[in-house]
């Protein structure tokens, strides 16, 4: 059941969750664009922080045309620094570095079947 209706998380599905999205962030360590992509379903969700509602990318080629700069840069490391779930439902603070800055945010994931279905992403503004 979902935390969102007030029912109690399983928490054996918030600790499979929590494994596909953990899995997920080794591959963006790597900058394994192939191995994020696998992580998520063939339909995926994907909204990113451009301002002001971010930019919505469905299914997993436009997912990747809107990753593959992020990977390119080898420079560029995100950072996990706090990980809760609650059933299917991940939130992740984060930080992302790149030579000359930074900015901090929130991933929310929603994961099925053990696949990233949704991945909406905000930061500080």
């Amino acid at each position: 059941m979902s935390a969102v209706s007030g029912a109690v998380a399983d928490p054996a599905e918030s600790v499979a969750a929590v494994d596909v999205v953990r899995r997920f962030n080794a591959a963006w360590a790597a900058h394994d664009l192939a191995a994020a992509l696998a992580l998520t379903s063939e339909d995926c969700v994907f909204e990113s922080t451009a301002p002001p509602d971010g930019e919505r990318c469905t299914g997993r080629d436009a997912i990747r045309a809107a990753w593959q700069p992020i990977f390119d840069d080898p420079a560029s490391a995100f950072t996990v620094e706090e990980t809760f779930a609650a059933g299917s439902r991940v939130a992740q603070r984060w930080r992302y570095d790149w030579p000359g800055g930074h900015v901090r945010g929130v991933d929310l994931f929603t994961v099925a079947d053990g696949k990233i279905t949704e991945k909406l992403a905000y930061v500080k503004g």
